[in-house]
């Protein structure tokens, strides 16, 4: 029992050293949900990235059709809404300012910013959103709006991020903390967050 028990650890251990690389690139690529777009009633951009890669995916999305409206959430931003700075930056780069909406919140974290959004989308009835946000933020970000606010299918469609490489992340300090942020987060949401959102309603 404890020969077979050795044999399967070493051969464990050699896979792993042989596959470490494909292992960490898994668990990089883990934290991008990326879905194809579908028609939605509104897309969602979250707050904390307003004249970058975010807002020009929720703006391209609108424009091709995949919703009505983009609604900007974010924080206030030298005393004015992110969204509104947005707005500004991408009405200067050609798109309509029919197509965007904004509501600002001072949540501080991804849970605080779904529940503030939560009574948001109740009111405007929404079904179905196309979720935005960065592409290491993603799986995070579904799973947190997905159980704060049931009833809503949400299609993760996130924006590239320059500071995230999930196939070599190891290899940068700036993917590095990324990776490490989010993980702990996920980790933290699903032993904690879950059972107690859930038991408030």
């Amino acid at each position: 029992m404890k020969r077979a028990a050795f044999i399967i650890l070493a051969v464990l251990i050699s896979f792993l050293g042989i596959r470490w690389k494909s292992c960490l690139a898994y668990l990089g690529g883990f934290l991008i949900d990326s879905q194809a777009p579908r028609p939605a009633d509104l897309i969602v951009v979250l707050g904390g990235d307003f004249w970058g890669p975010r807002v020009i995916q929720g703006a391209d999305l609108a424009q091709a059709g995949y919703a009505p409206l983009v609604l900007f959430s974010g924080t206030l931003y030298k005393d004015r809404p992110e969204g509104e700075w947005a707005t500004s930056f991408l009405v200067e780069r050609g798109y309509p300012a029919r197509l965007f909406a904004v509501f600002p919140h001072a949540a501080r974290s991804t849970v605080d910013e779904a529940t503030a959004l939560r009574g948001e989308l109740a009111r405007r009835r929404v079904r179905r959103a196309i979720l935005v946000t960065s592409s290491y933020h993603s799986r995070r970000a579904a799973m947190v709006l997905q159980v704060i606010c049931p009833g809503i299918h949400f299609i993760s469609v996130p924006a590239p991020d320059p500071h995230y490489d999930p196939d070599n992340w190891w290899n940068r300090a700036d993917s590095r903390k990324l990776f490490f942020s989010e993980w702990t987060k996920i980790l933290g949401f699903v032993l904690m967050a879950p059972g107690k959102y859930l038991l408030n309603r």
